[in-house]
C-alpha cells in the first residue's frame, strides 16, 4: 500500500519490494565512503532481513526490520529507510537510511520512522549493518543532510569513532618476528594475532577478513608491562602484512577517541601511531538518540 506523505513535497512512502533492489543499491552506493565495499544484492538481502556479521548479537535482539522507500512524482525511488523495534526494552532503532543527501527526503523518511516507532525512545545509527565493513554510526561530514535532519527531528548526536583508512601494502613499518595467527574466537570473519615473550602474551591484534579488497584492523593491544618497547608499532606492521597476504589492497580502522585527554580511554597515542603509519581520517562517526 502506498502512503502519501505530502502533496507539497511530492513524495510517497511504500514498503520496499524486490523491484526496488537496483534503485536502492544505487542510493547506498551514492553514500559509500572511501574504504567501504561496493554494496551487492547479497549485502542488501542480509540488511533487509536484519542480519549482520558485525554486531550480530545486537541484530538478533530486534524484530524483523521494516524497510520503506520514498518515491517522487515520477516514480523514482528517492530514498530508503530501515527501522525496527527491540522488544527487550521496547526501544525503536533507526537502522540505516539513504537519500542522496536530499534534505526533504531525509526529513520525510525520519518523520515516517518516528511515527511508526512512537511513543518509544528511539536510537539512530547505533550499530553496523551488512551494508558496510563495520560502520557503526553516521559519517557526519559525508552525510550532512541526514545529520541535520536528525537534529531537526529532535535527536542528539554523540561522537563515537574516528574512521581512518590507508593503502596496502604499508612499507616501512617494523614487524614482530614470531606472531601466531589463527581464527578469532569472537568472530568467524576475523583473524587474531598473538605475540608472546617467555611464554607470556605481550601484544595482540584482530583483523577482519577482506571484503572487496578492503580489510579491517579491529584493534591492537599491548600488555601494560610490555609497553614502551615499540611493540604496538611492530604489531601494526605485522597485522597489515597479514591483511595484505589475505588479499587486502586497503585497510580501515575505527578509533573510539571520544574520551578527553588524560582519561583511561584516551586514544592520543593510538591516533599518533596510526597517523605516522600512513592512515588518514575519512570522517567522524556519530550515533543519535531521541
Amino acid at each position: 500500500m502506498v502512503v502519501i506523505v505530502s502533496p507539497v513535497l511530492g513524495l510517497s512512502l511504500r514498503p520496499y519490494t524486490l523491484a526496488d533492489q537496483s534503485a536502492v543499491l544505487r542510493l547506498i552506493e551514492a553514500d559509500r565512503l572511501p574504504g567501504q565495499p561496493q554494496p551487492t544484492p547479497a549485502m542488501l538481502t542480509e540488511a533487509l532481513e536484519g542480519r549482520s556479521s558485525v554486531d550480530a548479537g545486537w541484530w538478533a535482539e530486534l524484530e524483523r526490520p521494516a524497510v520503506q522507500v520514498a518515491v517522487d512524482g515520477s516514480g523514482t525511488v528517492a530514498g530508503v529507510v530501515s527501522y525496527a523495534v527491540r522488544p527487550k526494552d521496547d526501544t525503536g532503532l533507526l537502522l540505516w537510511l539513504h537519500c542522496r543527501e536530499d534534505a526533504r527526503t531525509a526529513d520525510t523518511l525520519i518523520g515516517h520512522a518516528l511515527a511508526e516507532l512512537a511513543p518509544r525512545p528511539v536510537h539512530a545509527f547505533h550499530f553496523a549493518s551488512a551494508l558496510s565493513q563495520g560502520l557503526e554510526a553516521l559519517p557526519v561530514r559525508h552525510r550532512p543532510a541526514t545529520a541535520q535532519a536528525l537534529e531537526r527531528a529532535g535527536f542528539t548526536g554523540e561522537r563515537l569513532w574516528r574512521y581512518m583508512r590507508a593503502d596496502l601494502p604499508a612499507p616501512g613499518l617494523p614487524h614482530l618476528d614470531h606472531v601466531h595467527v589463527g581464527p578469532d574466537p569472537g568472530g568467524k570473519h576475523a583473524r587474531r594475532l598473538e605475540a608472546r615473550q617467555d611464554g607470556n602474551l605481550v601484544a595482540e591484534a584482530v583483523v577482519g577478513l577482506p571484503v572487496g579488497g578492503i580489510g579491517v584492523l579491529w584493534w591492537i593491544s599491548v600488555e601494560p608491562a610490555a609497553r614502551g618497547r615499540g611493540l604496538g608499532r611492530a604489531m601494526l606492521g605485522s597485522a597489515l602484512d597479514v591483511l595484505t597476504g589475505l588479499g587486502a589492497q586497503e585497510v580501515i580502522l575505527y578509533v573510539d577517541d571520544d574520551a578527553p585527554p588524560g582519561d583511561e580511554r584516551d586514544r592520543t597515542a593510538a591516533n599518533s601511531l596510526y597517523e605516522s603509519a600512513g592512515f588518514t581520517e575519512v570522517d567522524r562517526l556519530y550515533s543519535y538518540s531521541l
